[in-house]
């Protein structure tokens, strides 16, 4: 069975479909999860949602337990994540109400827990290209078939907020050539990678921060205008994209971890063999 996961808004599990419901609470090696898991069947898949910000939007994107919400997707089974992510528009083309389904992110976060390597593990993972482009297509062809205003491509330049950027930032981050602006995609997207889970992010431009001189500065007011507004559309895009991802997987997503470790395996200790665990046991039970 496809086991596929999805991190956003609390209310994306309500997917017409969706049977045989089920919380599931967890604590992991890194702490607790932003909330339950709330697991379902639609189809032969089963979808296992996380609320990234806890149920009531309670957490602050820098305040998020990263790790934790990773660790536990990977412990439910998760082969893919999809990333609901409410962002800003840094191109004029890219309206209030689109979509971007991005294939890159600049990191301008700042002392947030971004490995699941350390405390005796030295490991590096490839992430030339963070987002898994089999998922990225299969949610692009979702959204198109969803009837979305949808942007195939772009950067998601990350900050740690929570306020939103003064215009100076905001000028030179357009000046990058950045298509949208956000606080929680990483790094989620490299402890995915780390967990060899395939990762895609479903990008919904809320504003145009605060460069745009015709326009009115980002509020929150507007950001959850926009949000209510395209719950349904968020909802479609995911069983679509739950349709077509296949049951097996052929990118290289799947074994990023393979030659990550550089430390000695006798030197590994057993602590961090239990934590890890879940990603390298394959590995280590090889060596």
């Amino acid at each position: 069975m496809r086991t596929i996961g999805v991190i956003g808004g609390s209310g994306l599990y309500e997917i017409e479909g969706l049977t045989s419901i089920e919380k599931v609470a967890l604590t992991t090696p890194y702490g607790d999860p932003s909330d339950e898991y709330v697991v379902g069947r639609l189809g032969d898949a089963k979808l296992v949602f996380l609320p990234r910000h806890g149920r009531g939007h309670r957490i602050l994107p820098h305040e998020i337990n990263f790790r934790a919400n990773v660790w536990g997707m990977k412990k439910l089974g998760v082969e893919w994540i999809l990333s609901v992510s409410a962002v800003g528009s840094m191109k004029k083309e890219i309206h209030p109400g689109d979509i971007v389904i991005v294939d890159q992110f600049i990191d301008r976060t700042k002392a947030r827990q971004s490995s699941f390597f350390g405390d005796g593990v030295a490991g590096h993972v490839g992430f030339g290209d963070p987002i898994c482009g089999d998922t990225a297509a299969h949610v692009y062809d979702a959204a198109k078939a969803a009837g979305a205003r949808v942007h195939q491509g772009g950067s998601y330049v990350v900050i740690d907020g929570p306020m939103f950027s003064t215009r100076a930032e905001s000028n030179v981050y357009r000046s990058w050539g950045v298509s949208v602006i956000g606080m929680t995609n990483l790094p989620e997207a490299k402890l995915a990678r780390e967990a060899e889970i395939c990762y895609s992010t479903i990008a919904l431009s809320t504003d145009y921060d605060c460069w745009h001189e015709t326009e009115e500065d980002v509020t929150v007011d507007a950001v959850m205008a926009i949000i209510r507004q395209n719950v349904t559309l968020a909802r479609q895009i995911v069983k679509g994209a739950v349709e077509r991802i296949p049951a097996e997987r052929k990118c290289a997503c799947q074994s990023a971890a393979a030659n990550a470790i550089m430390t000695a395996p006798e030197a590994i200790p057993a602590a961090a063999r239990e934590r890890l665990g879940i990603i390298l046991d394959k590995y280590w039970s090889k060596a």
